[in-house]
């Protein structure tokens, strides 16, 4: 919803009734993730996407029923072969697609769930998109942190489990739908709860004020990082040099990331980029990294350097007491063999390790691999 929300807050705020349909669960290989929405104005446009084109104009035509019935619909989409060709799902996946009905009067909490997420606070919206009790259907419930949650789903047995999952999920800043007995019963079975887990981007912290920097933050913001470009030479960490990055920090390397750490800043969604390949800024600044608690370790820690660079490397980290399980961690030399030449086909290659970290990929070329695409969650 995060993509589109610029268009439904413009319409929400004009006092219109908008369709919108969400992917609550993907199975297979589904093109877009758990979350992705698309936008059925009231002028009959279309904004956003729920499949990249596979099940955009059934998902539409089902968007302006609803708006005319008023009653959210959950519908499946791939579920065989033949279904997924009538609509236009070739790839082989199955989409789970909630459709509501969205205004001032069915959602009146969405301008501050808007604010929320503008501002970058982090916010959970939580709604039922399957009760045996159809009243039940499309009730939502806000969580934020350390506050009470505003709306209810039906129950206080209900709204105290979601609300506890929910601040789970926004912890690790992810998208799910959980699934309860219909009083909100751990072990039970009947009611599904979509969660939209609204967190503040994910950083990504670019060391070293090099011209691969630049490249990498770019890519970086591409991907929905917020980026941080940190070095402690000032006459090359400026902001004219990296028109890419959020922010630009003049600082020694391990010193700001134990400043971001000590502020609660660094979380398994960050991403460490090292490109400085100089042991007086590298070794300290790694002893912090890899170090840490597997809770707010970086997801993904990498290192750029020559082979020889990487060996003499990893001999100060032992040096300095690192083990065998903490060097597993670091990725150097950094990033895919793609035969990268330039700083704009190396940043693709630390951004394809990355994702491919992120998710589980091989790194291989999909024409040499069998199976599912994607992998699941």
């Amino acid at each position: 919803m995060r993509d589109v929300l610029p268009e439904l807050m413009q319409w929400w705020e004009a006092g219109e009734t908008i369709g919108v349909g969400t992917v609550v669960a993907t199975f297979r290989s589904a093109p877009r993730p758990a979350g992705a929405s698309m936008l059925v104005g009231p002028d009959e446009s279309a904004v956003g996407s729920v499949s990249g084109g596979c099940v955009e104009g059934a998902v539409y035509d089902l968007a302006q029923s609803v708006v005319v019935s008023g009653e959210p619909v959950l519908e499946r989409y791939g579920v065989s072969d033949d279904d997924a060709f009538a609509v236009g799902l070739t790839c082989g996946g199955i989409l789970d697609v909630f459709v509501e009905r969205v205004s001032r009067e069915t959602f009146p909490q969405l301008g501050e769930v808007a604010a929320d997420v503008e501002a970058g606070w982090p916010v959970a919206l939580a709604t039922v998109i399957e009760h045996p009790d159809p009243s039940r259907v499309g009730r939502r419930l806000v969580v934020r942190p350390h506050s009470a949650a505003d709306g209810t789903l039906g129950s206080p047995r209900a709204d105290a489990a979601v609300h506890d999952d929910a601040l789970g999920l926004l912890a690790a800043g992810t998208n799910a739908t959980l699934t309860y007995g219909p009083d909100g019963e751990r072990r039970g079975e009947g009611m599904r709860v979509f969660v939209w887990g609204f967190a503040p981007k994910p950083r990504m912290l670019v060391f070293g004020a090099i011209d691969f920097a630049a490249a990498v933050a770019k890519v970086g913001s591409f991907l929905g990082y917020h980026v941080t470009v940190c070095d402690a030479r000032p006459v090359f960490a400026t902001t004219s040099r990296f028109p890419g990055a959020d922010e630009v920090v003049v600082d020694w390397p391990h010193r700001y990331l134990q400043a971001e750490l000590d502020a609660g800043r660094i979380d398994r969604r960050t991403v460490l980029a090292v490109l400085t390949h100089d042991p007086k800024f590298d070794v300290p600044l790694l002893e912090v990294a890899l170090r840490l608690d597997e809770d707010v370790r970086p997801g993904y820690i990498g290192a750029m350097g020559s082979r020889r660079t990487h060996d003499e490397r990893l001999a100060r980290l032992v040096e300095a007491g690192l083990g065998e399980g903490e060097l597993s961690l670091l990725s150097s030399p950094i990033g895919l063999d793609l035969g990268a030449r330039t700083p704009e086909e190396t940043a693709v290659s630390i951004a394809a390790e990355i994702v491919a970290r992120q998710w589980g990929g091989s790194g291989e070329r999909l024409a040499a691999t069998q199976g599912r695409i994607h992998h699941d969650d």
